[in-house]
C-alpha cells in the first residue's frame, strides 16, 4: 500500500467499491453472505455497506434476497469510457485490425483484478462472449488482456490485486486456480511479449493479446483478438493474428507517448 493510499483512503468507500467490483458477467447476482465471504468482512459491516449502496441506487434487492447492480452503476463511468484519450487514439487502428483479421477485437484496461472492456469491435463470428459490451468486466487471471497487463505488474502490485477470491467462479476448462499457477503463465507472457487464452474464460473461446504502453513504457492497456476455438488452433492464432496484433499495439503505444 502506498503512503498516499494509507493516509487518505476512506476505508468504507473502498469497501463499497470492492462490493461493486465483485459483480461480473458470471456473477450478476450475489447474496449478502457471499459478499461478506468474498471481501472477508463481518456480516454486520457487509449489511451496512450493502444497505448504503441500495439506498444510493447502485444495488437493488431481488425478491429472493439476492443483490445485483442497478442501471445507475453504468452512469458512473460508461460515458467516460467512450471519451478516454486511449479509446479515441486507438479507434482507427482497432478498426483496421478488425477488418484485416475479420475477427473480434477488444481494448481493455485493468481495474483491480478485473479487465474493463473500453472498446469492442465484434466480428460476424459466433463467440461465446457475444454479450460482452463496452463497460463489461471479466477476471484478469483468465483473460488474455488481463494476463498481459498482470505480467508487467510488480510482485507487490500483483499480490495486492489478486487473492483467493479472484479465482472464484465457474470459468473455462483450462483456467488456472491459483496465483502460483498464474505466475508461471505470466513468466511466459513476459518472455513472448504477448498472452494467449486457450478456453480459459469459457469453452470454445481463444484469444491473443498484446500490451499497450504509455509514457515511460509502462503498460497501460491491452488489445486482444478473440476467435472461436472451433476455427482456430493455438498455433493458428499465433501464426495468423500475433504479428498484426503486436503491430497495432505498437501503433497505439506510440500515440500514447511510449518510447519508440
Amino acid at each position: 500500500m502506498s503512503a498516499e493510499r494509507g493516509a487518505y483512503t476512506v476505508e468504507s468507500l473502498a469497501k463499497g467499491l470492492r462490493i461493486l467490483a465483485l459483480f461480473s458477467e458470471r456473477r450478476s447476482q450475489l447474496r449478502l453472505t457471499e459478499i461478506a465471504g468474498a471481501l472477508d468482512i463481518p456480516m454486520p459491516t457487509a449489511f451496512r455497506l450493502v444497505a448504503t449502496l441500495v439506498g444510493e441506487g447502485y444495488l437493488e434487492r431481488l425478491p429472493d434476497g439476492a443483490l445485483r447492480p442497478s442501471a445507475a452503476v453504468l452512469t458512473l463511468g460508461f460515458a467516460a469510457l467512450r471519451g478516454l484519450d486511449l479509446v479515441q487514439s486507438s479507434a482507427l487502428i482497432l478498426r483496421e485490425l478488425a477488418e484485416s483479421t475479420k475477427q473480434t477485437v477488444n481494448l481493455g484496461v485493468l481495474s483491480h483484478d478485473q479487465v474493463v472492456y473500453v472498446a469492442r469491435l465484434q466480428s460476424d463470428s459466433s463467440l461465446v462472449t457475444a454479450n460482452i459490451t463496452v463497460g463489461s468486466t471479466l477476471p484478469a487471471f483468465c483473460t488474455s488482456m488481463g494476463k498481459v497487463m498482470l505480467a508487467y505488474a510488480s510482485d507487490a502490485d500483483l499480490a495486492g490485486r489478486l487473492a483467493s477470491g479472484s479465482f472464484a467462479g465457474s470459468w473455462g476448462p483450462n483456467a488456472v486456480t491459483s496465483l502460483a499457477a498464474l505466475r508461471t503463465q505470466l513468466e511466459r507472457v513476459r518472455s513472448d511479449g504477448f498472452a494467449v487464452q486457450d478456453e480459459e474464460v469459457a469453452g470454445g473461446l481463444r484469444s491473443i493479446a498484446g500490451p499497450v504502453r504509455g509514457d515511460g513504457g509502462r503498460v497501460i492497456a491491452a488489445v486482444n483478438i478473440a476467435v472461436p476455438a472451433v476455427s482456430f488452433t493455438i498455433d493458428d492464432l499465433r501464426e495468423r493474428c500475433c504479428a498484426p496484433l503486436l503491430a497495432a499495439c505498437a501503433q497505439i503505444s506510440r500515440r500514447m507517448g511510449a518510447p519508440a
